[in-house]
């Protein structure tokens, strides 16, 4: 066997604007406790194709998935899209039959923020670098349970959506006086698209 590791791809300067989403879903150290490992691991499978569903349905590209987190991503413009997506993901996992058929209750918290990343080939999957992912693990981590926490640039980005401000958030990496916004509840489209 070869000790040489992959070929690393050439440099890549050419960033582009995305918009970040993470949803978490809270509790599910206690319902892997609470559950046996066949269930545990089909309430999880669940879980993540209809979070993967629902996010590609509103235009994003989910990026990775870990246990009961999905990141995904959209362009930057369609912040709009993404925080929709981030809604639904609420509401969705909310009333997933088979965790309710298992007798869980299914809550989520996100994070969306936005800016320049730059994506490319890990291990054949794509993936995105830079601020913009940290920024919205850290809104995630902040956010309560049933939250969406969006930054300034997606504010900036959709200012028609519903938001309150929160206070100052420290988060780590980004420093004590992080600007962040609640995203209201929203009329969704629970329709999803077909291709």
């Amino acid at each position: 066997m070869s000790d040489q590791l992959l070929p690393l791809p050439g440099p890549q300067d050419q960033s582009i604007p995305a918009c970040m989403v993470l949803v978490d879903l809270v509790g599910s150290t206690r319902m892997a406790q609470a559950l046996s490992l066949g269930s545990y691991m089909t309430l999880m499978q669940e879980f993540v194709q209809v979070m993967i569903l629902i996010m590609e349905a509103r235009g994003g590209q989910v990026l990775q998935h870990q246990g009961d987190a999905v990141l995904a991503w959209w362009p930057a413009a369609q912040a709009a899209q993404a925080c929709e997506a981030a809604q639904e993901a609420h509401e969705r996992a909310s009333r997933l039959a088979v965790a309710t058929y298992l007798g869980q209750t299914l809550r989520l918290r996100a994070g969306i923020s936005s800016g320049p990343v730059l994506m490319g080939p890990v291990g054949g999957q794509l993936s995105a670098y830079g601020l913009p992912v940290n920024y919205a693990r850290r809104l995630c981590d902040a956010a309560a349970t049933g939250q969406t926490l969006i930054c300034e640039d997606v504010r900036r980005t959709a200012p028609h959506l519903p938001v309150q401000s929160c206070p100052p958030l420290a988060l780590a990496g980004f420093g004590p006086s992080c600007t962040a916004y609640q995203l209201r509840g929203t009329h969704i489209d629970a329709r999803m698209k077909v291709d």
